[in-house]
């Protein structure tokens, strides 16, 4: 499925192909009647830089792919690159099998370490033999825009974090923190700066008792608040007061409701639970970060719609299909139940936890390894 990112860049890729495919097909006639004479290959490549906007370099390479011209600069040239074998590099591995002509997928450039492209056009003598290639280098910094930002296309997103966090995950537990201690208080605190005082980012580090936020006159830059400012009310008279943005996709009424599940997530398991959480109320996504490392960003709705019972199992779930799994896990055997843990660990999905919770997965597999705990003694 293309996503928005994806047909983003291949518009880029459009802009680019229209500026220069046409006059690479009239340089490549030109070229093949000269191609033995390297000075008049040089000649033509300087005569015809000014027609490739944006470009940083011109150069011609034999069939082999040995460049056989020093390399075309705006107003010089350079021959550091005269015999060098561009074969194996990646503008070099395109189809050409419909099309003399073809635009390379972005690359790091060997010798500047930069993002780049290289459109490649094919050489023919007059008997439509290859006898060389004609290569233009662009550095993504210096090409033309589409003169439109990407968009993101906000959806919910799983991410699994570090193996070796959730290799440990069995064997923590939670620490009641100091931000938990005065979760109410924080709570209220961000609901008014968020409400009342022009933030519109705000994360709860739950485990390390501090907060960051973001504010619309001041976007560029977040503030972190430790616990000594979350506890102190007076922490708002140090941001002006602020209608709620236009720009918000989240209503307010919507904040407490989203707070209440951060809460409720945090307290509800002392191995599996949230240690952060964010709202954006202008692209309405909230993150969640758990113990195991997993995060997840959804829109705010989706993440009110699907309740407590869609992360814990407890609502719409039939409460013997995880006993079920566990047998039918159990069923194949000391060794299978071993591996599947170790799988689990690592990150790596399987078959039986399929259109499982994430967290429900992670209690499965806590279970499974109480019931190996027999059979280890």
């Amino acid at each position: 499925m293309r996503t928005i990112l994806q047909e983003t860049i291949s518009a880029q890729r459009k802009i680019l192909v229209d500026l220069i495919k046409q006059p690479l097909s009239k340089l490549v006639l030109e070229l093949a009647t000269d191609i033995s004479n390297t000075i008049k290959l040089e000649a033509h490549l300087h005569e015809a830089f000014p027609v490739f906007q944006h470009c940083k370099y011109l150069y011609i390479m034999d069939a082999d792919g040995i460049q056989i011209t020093q390399t075309i600069l705006s107003h010089s040239s350079e021959s550091k690159s005269l015999g060098r074998d561009r074969s194996k590099r990646p503008y070099m591995q395109l189809d050409f099998t419909v099309d003399d002509f073809a635009l390379s997928e972005a690359y790091i450039s060997k010798h500047n370490k930069r993002p780049s492209v290289t459109a490649i056009h094919m050489i023919r003598d007059q008997q439509q033999s290859l006898i060389g290639y004609l290569g233009v280098d662009y550095d993504l910094r210096e090409l033309p825009g589409t003169n439109h930002l990407y968009k993101e296309n906000y959806k919910w997103q799983q991410i699994k974090g570090d193996p070796a966090i959730r290799s440990g995950l069995f064997a923590q537990q939670r620490m009641q923190s100091d931000m938990d201690n005065n979760i109410d208080n924080v709570f209220a605190l961000m609901q008014a700066l968020i409400c009342e005082h022009g933030v519109f980012h705000g994360k709860f580090h739950f485990s390390s008792s501090r907060t960051t936020i973001w504010l619309l006159d001041d976007p560029y830059n977040y503030r972190l608040l430790s616990m000594n400012e979350l506890n102190d009310p007076d922490i708002c008279l140090a941001y002006p007061r602020h209608s709620y943005s236009p720009l918000a996709t989240v209503p307010a009424s919507a904040i407490p409701r989203i707070f209440d599940y951060f809460q409720k997530l945090r307290f509800a398991d002392e191995t599996i639970y949230l240690r952060a959480g964010s709202i954006n109320i202008v692209n309405g996504m909230v993150s969640l970060n758990f113990s195991c490392d997993g995060s997840h960003y959804l829109p705010y709705q989706e993440f009110l719609d699907k309740g407590m019972g869609f992360w814990f199992g407890t609502e719409e779930v039939d409460p013997f299909q995880y006993d079920e799994t566990i047998e039918m896990i159990c069923s194949k055997g000391c060794d299978y139940v071993y591996n599947f843990i170790n799988q689990h660990r690592q990150g790596n999905n399987s078959e039986e936890l399929t259109d499982i919770p994430q967290i429900e997965q992670d209690k499965i597999v806590k279970e499974l390894e109480t019931i190996m705990q027999v059979y280890s003694h």
